[in-house]
């Protein structure tokens, strides 16, 4: 019963309410130390908040520190602050995670700051098709977009996973005999299939579940896990352009087996899964969170 109401429980339902000491100490991530990419707004926004309540340390990273641009949120403070006003332990470290020097100085800086490292959420990412949506035909793309998409959407992860799992690896499991290291990479639904005018994201997002594979059977002799989540269409500053057109919005929306479009909270139940100790037995695996539309 306590697994399943804090599962339902949805932090942002409570803006004002600090987590006790004891939900801290007993949470289903206490004494984990996590690092969160692309975490100033979004679904890395939410899954921090939501790690931190759960007990864990979390060291959030972004390319800016500041306030959520998402249109639907209200606050002024960055996620680190939030999670500090509300009696979390978290910490900043900027970081280009398409800049090799840059995801092993983060990986130290947890380190250095917590002690160990125990989750690394690969979330950080660019979806330039977004910023001229729909007209991103593949006769009409720009090389340097696709070369950044791939910087940070591949590349990023694929430095994510190397250097969390060299820290990951060495060191002792924070239970004698237990797991080394929970990674989570974020994929995408079109990870899975495509739609048009998406050619760099969706090449991208094939190759983050490529790595995903790839890397839990290289991780798994450590007691690595390492597994992807696919969001589905959910309410982001990435997907801000599509869903601002109202006609495709709704007919978007129509075509989910549960109608409607996702929320970032919705995502980072599910990491919070895939990093728990309810995950155990789940590694190379990608989760799709998308109210059913890849059923489709």
């Amino acid at each position: 019963l306590f697994v399943i109401l804090q599962l339902q429980y949805t932090f942002s339902a409570f803006p004002n309410q600090s987590w006790t000491r004891n939900q801290k100490m007993t949470g289903r991530l206490a004494n984990k130390v996590a690092i969160i990419t692309g975490a100033s707004s979004g679904i890395g926004r939410a899954t921090a908040l939501l790690m931190a309540r759960e007990g864990a340390a979390v060291v959030c990273s972004d390319i800016r520190q500041g306030p959520p641009t998402d249109s639907n949120s209200s606050s002024s403070i960055s996620t680190h602050e939030e999670i500090q006003r509300l009696g979390g332990r978290a910490t900043f470290v900027s970081c280009d995670t398409s800049d090799s020097a840059q995801v092993q100085a983060l990986v130290k800086s947890a380190v250095a700051e917590f002690g160990r490292l125990d989750i690394m959420f690969n979330n950080a990412g660019v979806g330039k098709e977004g910023d001229n949506y729909p007209d991103t035909m593949i006769w009409q793309y720009d090389e340097d977009d696709f070369d950044l998409t791939m910087a940070v959407n591949v590349k990023g992860v694929f430095l994510g996973c190397k250097y969390a799992a060299a820290q990951m690896k060495d060191q002792e499991p924070l239970v004698p005999g237990g797991d080394r290291g929970w990674i989570v990479n974020t994929g995408s639904i079109l990870g899975v299939n495509a739609i048009k005018g998406v050619t760099a994201y969706a090449a991208s997002k094939h190759a983050v579940l490529g790595i995903t594979k790839a890397a839990a059977l290289d991780c798994a002799p450590f007691n690595i896990h390492v597994n992807a989540v696919n969001p589905g269409f959910v309410k982001t500053v990435m997907t801000k352009n599509m869903l601002e057109d109202s006609v495709g919005s709704e007919a978007l929306a129509a075509r989910h087996p549960f109608k409607g479009i996702g929320n970032v909270e919705d995502i980072a139940k599910a990491v919070l899964f895939l990093v728990s100790e309810d995950a155990s037995w789940v590694t190379g695996t990608s989760l799709c969170v998308d109210g059913g539309y890849t059923t489709m």
